[in-house]
């Protein structure tokens, strides 16, 4: 059953098209500037709009009737082709301006060549962009969305006020976040109690985020989604939920700085093909210190949310939105 009328103050059919509308309208803001390639920080922008965009689509599944050409999985793809882009972009600012300055002057001439194979592929991504960006898909994605802002066509779900159904609709994302094995990363069981390795070294963590580090950037991308998703309803929350939604955000940055250190160590080993810690040890050392020390900031939320109390009262805090907002 379809519903194909104006969406009402309040209801979750309302909540959802202003959730896109907002969204689409950041993407479309950023677009011509990062054609014209002249700020990151535009690209940075526009890729966050795309995430966003589809985490609310995604969200509001079971409320929007939404036409093909806008599905989650062509929203994702544009989404692929911005982030590929956006990644080279984040590699050549710490390699430039965080890390190389801090290196003796032999370390500089290695990454001097690693500098300009980023350029290249940066250069490459960037054409990759610009012909997505001008296709007939991406033009056929923004003409459907349009039409379908001025008239949005829902599932009968849309009818409910939105502060009714919330829970249902935020639950599955965080419950799905608690049950991620990436927590228990670090730790041990003793008698029935998790028990969170605090005596870790960085050559430890440096271990673990080989062997698991992939379950580690899963974790990541999960508390993404559940951020995203969080970020539509602060309006019917208040202080507390918005204190969990800052933890979730700090978990996402945390995991995110480790990520993009090992992807960096990875892409200058493929480069090389030679061991980084032999032919960089200074880089290396500072990479592996600042993984261990987003690692270490991770473990207090790690500790602070395996505490069932925690979780109980986060779950708590999202089952009694405010009837009025």
């Amino acid at each position: 059953m379809k519903a194909e009328a104006s969406p009402k103050l309040k209801t979750l059919g309302a909540a959802a098209s202003q959730a896109i509308e907002k969204y689409f309208e950041k993407i479309i803001g950023h677009e011509a500037e990062v054609l014209k390639d002249r700020d990151p920080e535009e690209l940075h922008q526009m890729r966050v709009g795309m995430r966003r965009l589809r985490s609310a689509v995604t969200g509001f599944a079971p409320v929007v009737d939404l036409p093909k050409e806008t599905n989650e999985k062509k929203i994702g793809k544009i989404s692929r082709v911005l982030g590929e882009l956006r990644d080279l972009d984040v590699m050549l600012d710490s390699l430039q301006n965080r890390y190389y300055p801090t290196l003796p002057s032999k370390e500089q001439e290695i990454l001097d060549k690693s500098l300009l194979h980023l350029l290249k592929q940066r250069h490459r991504a960037l054409k990759k962009v610009r012909a997505i960006l001008e296709h007939k898909h991406y033009q056929m994605f923004k003409q459907s969305l349009r039409d379908w802002l001025e008239k949005p066509c829902y599932h009968a779900i849309a009818q409910l006020p939105v502060a009714e159904v919330l829970p249902d609709l935020l639950l599955p994302q965080v419950s799905e976040m608690f049950l991620h094995p990436g927590w228990l990363i670090g730790v041990t069981e003793q008698e029935g109690k998790i028990i969170i390795h605090e005596e870790m070294t960085s050559e430890t963590v440096e271990q673990e985020l080989t062997e698991r580090g992939e379950i580690v950037h899963d974790l990541r991308k999960q508390a993404k989604r559940v951020r995203y998703l969080m970020s539509l309803f602060t309006e019917f929350y208040g202080e507390t939920y918005e204190a969990y939604l800052g933890d979730v955000k700090a978990i996402q940055e945390y995991l995110g700085d480790i990520q993009d250190s090992a992807v960096l160590a990875e892409f200058i080993t493929d480069i090389f093909d030679f061991d980084i810690k032999k032919q960089l040890p200074t880089l290396a050392e500072i990479m592996a210190q600042s993984r261990f020390e987003s690692w270490q900031k991770w473990q207090l939320l790690q500790q602070r949310y395996l505490t069932p109390e925690v979780r109980q009262n986060f779950r708590s805090e999202l089952i009694r939105p405010k009837v009025e907002a």
